[in-house]
Parts: C-alpha cells; structure tokens; sequence
C-alpha cells in the first residue's frame, strides 16, 4: 500500500502530533514510574493516549518490574506482548489488577 502523497504543512502537522503524542505518552509512563500513578489508574482511564499504549511499557515502568517480570504477568494473564491497554478484555484487566494488589 502506497503512502499517501502530503504537502509540506500536513507532514509537518501530522509530525507535531506524533511528537505531542510521545511527549503525553512519556509524562504517562514518567507518572507511573514515579508511583503517582498505579496501574488501576492507568487501566481505568478512557483516553486514546492511555488506550493506545503498550502494556508491556506500562508494566515495565512500575517500579520493581523488568522485561521479564513483565512478560510472566503477561503471560499468567493470557496477554499477547503487543497488546495495548485499549485491547484488554475484563479479564485480563481484573488477572493483572490482582497481580498487584497493594496499589
């Protein structure tokens, strides 16, 4: 499939929302890392940013969790490592909220 042709304005349009997008997804991430924000927190929101991140970078970024800490949570879980927090069934999401149970 061929991209389709943008004028100079609309990449640069669509290269400023892509950086708005990073900059709101690392504010996210930084606010779990920094334990202000907990995984019911980010699992309970209803925003495309929150919806459209990977949950293995939620995950990772909670303190005390790595790679392969992530992983195992998301396999016990029945998780797919692509998944975004915006393709969570209610399962999924109750099976990880019980995983960490102290937030």
């Amino acid at each position: 499939m061929a991209l389709p042709v943008l004028s100079p304005e609309q990449r640069q349009e669509a290269l400023a929302k892509a950086r708005e997008a990073r900059t709101a997804r690392s504010a996210l991430l930084a606010d779990v890392k920094a334990g202000t924000l907990t995984l019911a927190g980010v699992l309970g929101r209803d925003d495309d940013l929150a919806r459209k991140t990977k949950l293995a970078q939620v995950l990772r970024a909670m303190p005390g969790v790595g790679k392969a800490r992530a992983a195992a949570i998301m396999d016990r879980a029945g998780i797919p490592a692509g998944r975004r927090v915006g393709g969570l069934g209610a399962r999924q999401r109750e099976q990880l909220l019980a995983e960490f149970p102290a937030e």
